[in-house]
């Protein structure tokens, strides 16, 4: 992963993590579930975004890198289908 591409996933993930601090604060709070869901949708999309920052730089990585076996293939060919469930 170059160095900007890591910078923006560990920025991402920074921000999520400040979004679920926030979220248990809103449930210590007592805050609106409508307000909760909506906070934790914009977390789950977040999560899903550095999901496909960290696999499209694997992908590239481990597909175009070198010559590799067809296990290999298969192995991060399953890899990114995990994600995708």
């Amino acid at each position: 992963m170059e160095d900007k591409e890591r910078q923006d996933v560990i920025k991402r993930l920074k921000t999520i993590r400040g979004h679920i601090q926030g979220v248990e604060r809103m449930i210590d709070e007592g805050k609106n579930c409508d307000d909760i869901m909506q906070q934790i949708t914009a977390i789950k999309s977040s999560v899903e975004k550095v999901g496909w920052l960290i696999i499209r730089d694997h992908a590239a990585d481990c597909l175009l890198s070198e010559p590799l076996t067809k296990e290999e293939v298969n192995k991060t060919i399953q890899r990114i289908a995990q994600f995708l469930k």
